[in-house]
């Protein structure tokens, strides 16, 4: 590929160098701070072969190009008059507040993304208890009920728990003291003495009488203040008093005021969204499904479902049901239907195997390579699954169709969120929205690609990989590319002590959504980084919070320690290496201060993934959940 004419296509189509305010880089992306982000034009962008995918956060606009995103911004650099250097650290938005409605969309995912396996879970096995004692096989008045109850119960039950632990770790406060003011709420004397119709004061203020079992926004809210308390107390205390002062102060502060103001404004708020939401399915049914079901597909590319998250954990711990949850299912499976129509129509062989392979893929309720790569690509496809989510909307809310717990992906994974009465309904719906959605892009049809001509699917990984000096702190024997050729299974073994993670959990859509490549994430307890293969470091980005290798057997590897770390520019990161130099398994690579990090406000979950992922065939997993530095993390299987 051209990476000339590729850094002049990105220039021309982000609106053109008089657009671009600053430009930078990291490990995999251009980061691009606009005047005006409505002037670049992201569709073909995502069209344009050597791009990987387009995204904006924090009011940056983020062109993904992987591992040669050093020689395309070198060239983009060497096309531009001005200089695009990064400016000082207070202007790293570019001088531009952050949007409020992406911060509220950006703080929800960021809080409800790490508790979803937890409700998913428990959701999941309230679905199966349900089974279970709808076939009778199990007695209501068991031991064995009762206590697979408890479990699928649990996570709703104390979900002010749970969220007050995600929400301040979102937040950069301590976790610990958003554990302890969601106990405190859920403390059984509390529950007591807030039951409705008794009289309560402390220090002589009304309490209100409220229940926080189950409920979403009070805690929320609570966290939030606390974090803002919880630095205040923090910068005016005597270091050797903080230990005792911050939470003490805190908790005696933010209790109170959550049972006194915040807890009742935000359970009034709740309820009220929630009554909202089955109000208008009550009343309208067929064109809020319409409505709900034709759009949100848009929602989740923008992100703004996110904000629904909160109102569907509402009405199923409050009502036993929700109305949303078979909506964003039918919206799904009409990506997968698209996807599968688009398998049909197309005489390309390649693009017939990739809607397809992305078509069956979205059926388990993972869309974004269909919806991506396949019917936003085409454009009437994606026209076309609007149009069936809407017609497959509109049937299932005229039944009011409901879903009885939160459990699996929207997708065929996830039946049983929705076995109960309307399970019917649902599963015709399903039927609707994918053979509506197949039919309309077999008949709206799309401008296809000729056979002769090579798919734009090829991305920027797919080829040999160049170290550059821009990005990188190497020398002239820095190491030279990797030839393609068929690699060998690539044992991975873990560069860091802590917690395994999905990629599905890292805050990023360029790792969670697999753009970059497979692999895990690791949440670490230390702060180090040790190589997890035999081979060569093939960069390390100039911020330290990036490094790149090559293994013996021909993998491309990607450690990228937190998520917008770059921002930091290299402060609490220590290299102990340098780009060229060859590492085996247990070399130290990296010490970074993770406390530090945090505290300013960045997570240090950790992606460790193969970027090379062409050349091979699946990824197996170890199957460890806490992890220790050179344990076996995946296997990558050629």
């Amino acid at each position: 590929m051209d990476k000339q004419q590729l850094s002049k296509d990105i220039l021309k189509l982000v609106g053109g160098e008089e657009n671009i305010d600053q430009v930078t880089h990291c490990m995999t992306r251009l980061r691009f701070n606009l005047n005006d982000n409505g002037k670049a034009d992201k569709a073909t962008l995502k069209n344009t072969p050597g791009v990987m995918g387009v995204m904006e956060n924090g009011g940056q606009f983020q062109v993904i190009i992987g591992n040669d995103v050093p020689v395309v911004y070198n060239a983009l650099v060497g096309n531009m008059s001005k200089s695009p250097d990064a400016k000082p650290a207070a202007a790293a938005t570019g001088g531009k507040k952050k949007n409020p409605l992406s911060a509220v969309f950006d703080f929800i995912s960021g809080v409800f993304t790490p508790i979803l396996p937890a409700i998913t879970g428990a959701g999941m096995i309230k679905g199966i208890v349900a089974l279970l004692l709808t076939f009778g096989w199990i007695d209501a008045t068991s031991s064995t009920y009762i206590i697979l109850s408890a479990i699928g119960d649990g996570a709703f039950y104390f979900l002010p728990i749970i969220l007050g632990i995600s929400t301040a770790r979102k937040l950069g406060s301590n976790m610990y003291i958003g554990a302890a003011i969601g106990a405190s709420v859920m403390h059984p004397t509390i529950t007591a003495l807030l039951a409705p119709g008794d009289n309560v004061s402390f220090i002589g203020l009304p309490v209100v009488a409220a229940t926080y079992a189950s409920s979403v926004i009070p805690i929320l809210i609570a966290v939030w203040l606390a974090s803002y308390v919880e630095k205040a107390i923090d910068k005016v205390t005597h270091a050797s008093l903080k230990l005792i002062v911050v939470p003490t102060v805190t908790l005696l502060i933010i209790v109170p005021v959550m049972m006194i103001a915040v807890g009742p404004l935000g359970v009034i708020i709740g309820n009220g969204l929630t009554d909202g939401i089955n109000w208008l399915f009550n009343n309208a049914g067929l064109f809020a499904g319409l409505l709900v079901g034709g759009a949100f597909s848009l929602l989740i590319i923008t992100g703004m479902h996110y904000a629904l998250v909160p109102i569907m954990i509402g009405s199923i711990a409050t009502l036993g049901y929700d109305y949303l949850i078979p909506l964003m299912m039918v919206a799904n499976f009409a990506q997968a239907g698209s996807a599968l129509g688009v398998s049909l129509k197309s005489k390309n062989k390649q693009i017939k195997s990739l809607s397809a392979s992305t078509g069956v893929t979205a059926l388990m309720g993972i869309t974004e390579p269909a919806m991506y790569g396949v019917n936003m690509r085409f454009k009437k496809p994606f026209v076309a699954a609007l149009i069936g989510a809407a017609i497959s909307g509109a049937f299932i809310s005229f039944f009011q169709t409901k879903a009885y717990v939160i459990g699996g992906l929207a997708g065929l994974s996830g039946i049983p969120m929705i076995i109960g009465p309307t399970f019917v309904y649902a599963l015709i719906g399903i039927v609707i929205a994918v053979v509506a959605s197949a039919i309309l892009t077999y008949i709206l049809g799309f401008e296809d690609v000729p056979e002769a001509v090579p798919a734009a699917t090829t991305t920027a990984s797919a080829e040999p990989v160049t170290p550059v000096a821009a990005d990188v702190n190497s020398s002239a024997s820095a190491v030279s590319a990797v030839e393609e050729e068929k690699a060998q299974d690539q044992e991975v073994f873990s560069p860091m002590t802590g917690e395994v993670k999905s990629l599905s959990e890292v805050p990023d859509p360029a790792f969670s959504e697999e753009i970059m490549g497979k692999g895990f994430a690791i949440q670490p307890t230390e702060g180090r980084v040790v190589s997890p293969i035999n081979g060569t470091v093939f960069s390390l980005s100039k911020s330290g919070h990036a490094i790149g290798l090559v293994s013996d057997n021909g993998a491309e590897m990607l450690i990228h320690i937190g998520i917008d770390t770059v921002k930091l520019k290299g402060q609490f990161f220590s290299p102990k290496v340098q780009a060229g130099a060859k590492v085996a398994v247990g070399d130290v690579l990296m010490e970074f201060d993770r406390e530090e990090i945090e505290k300013a406000g960045y997570t240090t979950i950790t992606p460790v993934i193969i970027t090379n992922m062409h050349q091979y065939e699946s990824i197996v997993s170890a199957g460890r959940t806490a992890i220790k530095e050179q344990e076996l993390l995946y296997t990558a299987k050629a």
